[in-house]
């Protein structure tokens, strides 16, 4: 019996921060509705850097220039379907820090499917039902606004 692997499709996630240490979460309807962090899978010959500063312009029409982006915070894996297709997608998460004068969605140029977005406070995120992705981001969030970054990416829960 041969069983084949997934093909590996890399992504690039932003955790946006504002001064106030709110995280910056988009909402989608599939899958019966969740939040996530900013991003998406990379475009050929991209490195992780430039898809974070991509996909902050294309979903929130946030301007390069306004992102004062950071270290590498954090990774995750996660099979899923794309296209029909089983894909593991590996993704690094970036600390974003922005200013929310700065998201601007109207000048997004691929809102995806994007229902809003939203700041939410550390409280806020860690007293939510609803669904939120990735696993962990409460946590990571405190350990940054606590000045507690990681020295090494580390690694999420679906």
């Amino acid at each position: 019996m041969t069983t084949s692997t997934p093909p590996v499709r890399d992504a690039a996630r932003a955790v946006v921060l504002d001064e106030d240490q709110r995280v910056l979460l988009l909402r989608y309807d599939e899958g019966g509705g969740f939040w996530a962090t900013p991003g998406r899978f990379l475009e050929e010959g991209e490195d992780h850097t430039t898809a974070t500063l991509r996909e902050l312009r294309e979903e929130l029409g946030i301007e390069e220039a306004a992102v004062e982006l950071g270290v590498q915070l954090a990774e995750r894996s996660e099979g899923h379907l794309v296209g029909g297709r089983e894909v593991r997608q590996v993704e690094r998460y970036f600390l974003a820090c922005v200013s929310p004068g700065d998201v601007n969605p109207e000048r997004a140029t691929q809102p995806d499917n994007i229902r809003e977005y939203r700041w939410w406070t550390q409280d806020e995120l860690r007293s939510t039902t609803e669904t939120v992705y990735p696993r962990g981001l409460a946590d990571l969030i405190a350990a940054v606004a606590e000045g507690r970054t990681p020295n090494r990416p580390i690694v999420l829960a679906g």
